[in-house]
């Protein structure tokens, strides 16, 4: 089984889930950002969602992140995911181009299929053509950023030929895995999936390794592997209060996961938490039980996400800290980030 010998990645994920308004939902998301990149972190992605807010925050991940890029000057930034048979290729082929100048350089694109069925009905578009959709609009974004003339002539400004460098591809399978090899493309790993109906007791990562493999198997010879493992995680300095927010996050949305194909055995947390690949606790909790997870030595980057415990912000910007300088670390994590050096003054 191949393994990443690189040092890896660590990223923030946020769905903008926060009690509160949308507004408070952004200022939140972006103070959490901000923490994460004076904590060393090297990427911050934010999830795409429409309508439903109890399922994410956010419908414009560009005008958000255009924001933070001001509020930040190292961290990388990145869409995970843009649902990109919802959008219109060409424009988002042009925000791409203006947020990446804007944020010097530090824009990643990841793109895919999702969406609730619902929302493709109110884009005048029907959900089982979402597949080929795909295919077309990704193409129209490559093309417009590689400098190709568009439909009519016209061709990309300002121009960004390197952005198809950085696309990272999300998917549930197999098929998308290869996909994303043969693209050269990175590959993005979900937090949680159902188990297939063959093998409900599968693990996480019995689902994944399949499609790591089926990426690697695909990627052009020469090309970098790209792989981010998404997890939720929760970290405290106290174990009984990680359970109870844990507790109360995850039964608010247990019967909305079941809904979706989740096989959930039991009643208890630990039936919940297992079921829903969340991992909880003191950092030494989290780092015991993260490393039962044989997916993560595989992968380049490392992204944790506190959905669907969703704890209030400030046991957040906690949990950004112990990963950090706990967690992470143990995974085979360095922070990059220069570190300010302390200097010395003699007063008289």
């Amino acid at each position: 089984m191949t393994t990443s010998s690189r040092p890896k990645r660590l990223g923030f994920f946020t769905r903008l889930l926060d009690e509160g308004s949308a507004a408070e939902r952004y200022r939140l998301a972006t103070e959490q950002i901000v923490h994460a990149e004076r904590y060393g972190f090297d990427s911050a992605w934010v999830a795409q969602h429409h309508f439903h807010e109890a399922e994410g925050g956010l419908p414009s991940p560009f005008v958000f992140l255009a924001q933070v890029a001001a509020r930040t000057s190292r961290i990388r930034l990145g869409t995970g995911i843009i649902t990109l048979p919802l959008e219109n290729p060409v424009r988002v082929a042009e925000d791409a181009a203006v947020l990446d100048l804007l944020s010097d350089g530090r824009l990643e694109i990841g793109v895919g299929t999702g969406g609730t069925p619902s929302s493709f009905t109110a884009f005048g578009l029907d959900s089982a053509n979402r597949s080929e959709i795909y295919e077309r609009h990704l193409a129209t974004v490559r093309d417009a950023w590689a400098g190709k003339p568009l439909e009519g002539g016209d061709t990309l400004y300002p121009s960004a030929p390197h952005l198809n460098g950085r696309v990272w591809q999300a998917t549930f399978s197999t098929w998308g895995g290869a996909r994303a090899g043969r693209a050269g493309d990175g590959l993005m790993l979900s937090r949680t999936q159902p188990r297939p109906k063959e093998a409900p007791q599968a693990s996480l990562a019995e689902i994944q390794h399949p499609i790591i493999d089926a990426y690697l198997e695909a990627l052009p010879e020469g090309a970098e592997p790209r792989i981010v493992a998404s997890r939720s995680l929760f970290v405290a300095d106290d174990r009984e209060k990680a359970l109870r927010l844990a507790e109360k996050g995850l039964r608010r949305v247990v019967d909305g996961f079941a809904a979706k194909g989740h096989v959930i055995p039991g009643n208890s947390l630990a039936d919940i938490l297992a079921a829903l690949d969340t991992h909880v606790g003191t950092a030494a909790d989290v780092i015991e039980s993260l490393s039962r997870d044989t997916t993560l030595p595989r992968v380049t980057d490392l992204v944790f996400q506190v959905h669907s415990v969703d704890p209030p912000h400030a046991d957040i910007l906690r949990s950004i800290e112990l990963i950090a300088t706990d967690v992470a670390p143990a995974l085979g994590w360095q922070s990059a980030a220069p570190r300010s050096e302390k200097r010395v003054a003699l007063v008289r």
